[in-house]
């Protein structure tokens, strides 16, 4: 008899069993399916994942970092666009700032601490996560200014009104969306030398990998999944919220932020276990990078199709949680080695965070 081993492939079940809670109609319910289709999520994300560490493989660890980040922030971008079109403003903004934090000091937390215990340390490339790092810090600047605009505009008569909220958010999206577009350019052009990584060297690295083009058909599936899956996530989100008493920041910033970067949770872990902290930290605050300097423009640039044009003025417990967890991410990656203790460190900035939200009154709700 073989062993009986705890698998995430077990959350498979639940894939039909969110089916049945939404078309069988005696069986609808709407908590149970807002958490079958969380559930459900989380293995097709870590099979989006396992497709990325082949690809990965095959074609280095900076682009490997990138297409993960990518298409882990597919299901957020898929469950955030499904949120804005049903008029869902603040769990979609709430999950913006939930995912650069989740990123920040969840995921990059629980890699290092699982890393660390295998490892008494670990090393990374220096140059490209101080790259980030100070990236992420522009990301934040940007995020603070829209609030900072809010309380200096409103103090003076006739100052502050949405219509210029918006258009001043808008110019904001366009500012970020163009320097994503010159940070790939740096990362996988003109200094592409910088972001290689140590890869693995040990020749038999591809030799058990499946092809790309069976990694990418794996990908393209598993992501069709997440959709279909967030199409009833974010069907449900609202009653939920309601019926368990969790204010529409707390379900945006942990519940889907979670949720939606359940990719980069699992992979980021396994390949720091592989001792690949490069690739690892790419994942992690790659991640954080593409969902302030992409993710947040590109809803803010559709929000004006569904005719609900969204701004990017943040709470002030969001915005010192995206501060916070961009100062202790670079001082912990500013010397290229990691422990341990960083993981730990890091989870309990995060944990405090989840505190704070759970028991924050509804911002949004209050503000608007």
């Amino acid at each position: 008899m073989g062993k009986f081993k705890p698998s995430i492939n077990w959350l498979y079940v639940f894939i039909p069993i969110a089916l049945a809670l939404r078309f069988v109609p005696g069986l609808r319910n709407e908590t149970a399916l807002f958490f079958c289709s969380c559930l459900a999520i989380i293995p097709l994300a870590g099979w989006m994942g396992r497709a990325t560490e082949d690809l990965a493989s095959r074609m280095g660890e900076g682009i490997g970092g990138l297409l993960n980040a990518t298409f882990g922030n597919a299901a957020e971008l898929i469950i955030a666009l499904l949120a804005l079109s049903r008029g869902l403003t603040g769990v979609v903004k709430a999950s913006i700032t939930g995912s650069i934090i989740g990123n920040i000091l969840l995921v990059l937390g629980a890699s290092v601490l699982a890393g660390g215990l295998k490892y008494p340390e670990q090393k990374f490339n220096k140059t490209a996560a101080n790259n980030s790092t100070t990236s992420l810090a522009l990301a934040a600047i940007a995020l603070v200014i829209p609030a900072i605009f809010h309380v200096t505009a409103a103090s003076r008569p006739g100052g502050w009104t949405q219509a210029t909220e918006n258009r001043l958010s808008l110019a904001i999206a366009v500012i970020l969306f163009a320097t994503y577009i010159c940070i790939l350019l740096f990362t996988l052009k003109t200094h592409k030398h910088h972001f290689a990584g140590e890869s693995d060297g040990h020749g038999h690295a591809t030799e058990n990998v499946p092809p790309v083009r069976s990694s990418l058909i794996q990908l393209l599936v598993a992501t069709v999944g997440v959709a279909g899956m967030s199409e009833l996530l974010v069907g449900s989100v609202e009653a939920a919220r309601v019926s368990l008493g969790f204010s529409e920041v707390f379900v945006g910033v942990i519940v889907v932020a979670i949720v939606g970067n359940a990719a980069e949770h699992s992979t980021a872990i396994v390949t720091a276990l592989k001792n690949k902290m490069d690739l690892s930290l790419g994942i992690a605050i790659g991640s954080s990078l593409q969902i302030a300097l992409f993710v947040a423009p590109v809803l803010v640039f559709c929000s004006y199709f569904f005719g609900k044009p969204m701004d990017l003025e943040f709470s002030v417990p969001e915005i010192i949680a995206v501060l916070g967890a961009v100062y202790i991410a670079s001082q912990i990656s500013s010397d290229g080695k990691s422990n341990w203790l960083e993981g730990v460190q890091l989870l309990s900035v995060y944990l405090i965070l989840v505190v704070l939200f759970y028991y924050l009154p509804d911002a949004h709700a209050t503000a608007h």
